[in-house]
């Protein structure tokens, strides 16, 4: 049995570490939590020596590259090509780096004779949970390559879905941080030194440039402060964030938020149906296929909300009976399962659902940047323009009092 190193949280917020046993990362997980304890990181001890070889097994692979390694091993497969060989050719493929790394440790464990499902357990730093028990249902029912296809599929869907993000994104960001520097430089270095001139001249100066003065002073004299302060807020965080009640509490108010929640919420339902089609499609047990997307939807908010949906199909309740109780999924989402429960389609509703809240999110996205461009030009005229005004009037001042 594979022994998994973690680091956890006892309930009074102490750290623990050490070693346990599990088949499965997820597995470990589940022995921590009877034991009162929240795992804030899992990795399979055989992989750690030192702390070289630490770092590398927390350097993750881009989702585009293990979307293109899936869809070919997708496609040796359907070839006939056996398990071994289609991972050696992987290997041979991939060029020198972390995931030609990982197809080399996944064939040695094959090789040992291990399935493929249990060779990537400890590569759980890549391959997430889904994607592994996607795989040992495929490798159970026979029906692998088809598996690893539309996981292929889901890959590629995803890593779009970011890219677009991320490129609406990028101007927005380089605009604030542009807009922020310009600002900063013209508070601490040139404001100063024009005002120092009317203050020679023994000129009164108007109120607005008495406040950017004070704003400038403040920045030049005190800004460690506010590296201090940002490196505390930083350090901090990252102290709370494994705290289940802190993420809890945090996630929730994510979702409370007026302009970010509605995103979010569209972002947890796009995974939530996505994911829980591709598990059942491919023969995953619900009652898995739940705890697994409650993990991938990654807020603690639909987690709680899926537990509780669990335990109803436990008692013997419909999904969609299940889910109704709860308000974060929607009336549409709702209607959408009950009808693939009546007609024997659930996989299917339950995929079309997700694609339906995957491009609202995506016209969401599009349209909020759309509209921000336009506020942070905006907004950084006026910033701009603060300034400049601040500078100008005493110049004028200035004049009336030379003429």
């Amino acid at each position: 049995m594979p022994t998994y190193r973690y680091n956890a949280y006892k309930a009074g917020g102490a750290v623990k570490t050490g070693t346990i046993e599990a088949d499965t990362p997820r597995e470990a997980r589940l022995r921590l939590k009877n034991m009162g304890l929240f795992a804030k990181e899992i990795t399979p001890a055989e992989e750690i020596s030192a702390g070289a070889s630490r770092w590398r097994m927390r350097k993750g692979v881009p989702q585009p590259e293990l979307a293109l390694a899936t869809r070919r091993l997708a496609t040796l497969l359907a070839s006939s090509v056996p398990v071994y060989e289609a991972i050696s050719a992987l290997q041979e493929q991939e060029r020198p780096g972390e995931l030609r790394n990982i197809f080399g440790r996944i064939r040695e464990r094959i090789k040992e004779g291990s399935g493929l499902a249990k060779a990537l357990t400890p590569e759980s730093h890549v391959f997430s949970d889904s994607y592994i028990a996607m795989v040992s249902a495929g490798e159970a029912s026979g029906a692998l390559e088809k598996v690893l296809d539309r996981l292929a599929d889901f890959l590629e869907d995803q890593a779009t879905i970011r890219s677009r993000v991320s490129t609406a994104l990028a101007y927005p960001i380089l605009m604030a941080v542009v807009g922020s520097g310009v600002m900063l430089f013209l508070l601490a270095f040139v404001v100063p030194k024009i005002v120092t001139v009317f203050e020679q001249n023994r000129a009164t100066l108007p109120l607005i440039t008495i406040a950017l003065l004070v704003v400038s002073h403040f920045l030049q004299k005190w800004w460690w402060t506010l590296v201090i302060a940002a490196c505390g807020l930083a350090l901090g965080y990252d102290r709370m964030k494994g705290k289940p009640e802190f993420r809890r509490r945090l996630d929730h108010l994510w979702l409370k938020l007026p302009l970010v929640g509605p995103l979010l919420r569209k972002l947890a339902l796009a995974r939530f149906g996505r994911v829980l089609s591709l598990l059942l499609s491919s023969g995953v047990p619900v009652i898995k296929a739940l705890e697994i997307s409650a993990e991938v939807v990654a807020n603690y908010a639909f987690r709680e909300a899926l537990d509780k949906v669990k335990a109803e199909i436990i008692e013997g309740r419909q999904l969609s009976t299940s889910l109704a109780q709860s308000p974060l999924f929607p009336p549409l989402l709702i209607h959408m399962i009950a009808v693939g429960e009546r007609g024997g389609e659930l996989e299917q509703m339950l995929n079309r659902a997700g694609s339906a809240f995957e491009k609202e999110f995506e016209t969401s996205v599009t349209r909020g940047m759309a509209l921000l461009e336009p506020l942070l030009v905006l907004a950084m005229g006026l910033a701009v323009g603060t300034v400049v005004v601040a500078v100008l009037l005493p110049i004028f001042q200035l004049n009336q009092l030379i003429k």
